[in-house]
């Protein structure tokens, strides 16, 4: 089985689905696109950031769904 990150290029952009954490965090923010270069994501929600990790491998050939990350924690901005 590919690794998670082995799975698409990293140079391309994918479209990505973003799971779990806040729920006031806007649809707009869960799907998005963008060049992937490495299995998490983090997106400034509040005063603070959620993160988010690959929860699976990314689209294959003729694939068209998108790379499903999956929320794993929160950090406060540091003041």
């Amino acid at each position: 089985m590919d690794s998670p990150s082995e799975s698409f290029a990293h140079d391309a952009a994918v479209d990505i689905l973003l799971t779990g954490g806040p729920a006031d965090i806007p649809e707009t923010a869960r799907m998005r696109r963008e060049v992937i270069t490495d299995c998490k994501i983090k997106i400034r929600h509040r005063a603070g950031y959620e993160h988010f990790e690959q929860a699976e491998a990314g689209p294959r050939d003729g694939d068209p769904g998108p790379v499903v990350f999956r929320w794993i924690m929160r950090t406060s901005i540091a003041e």
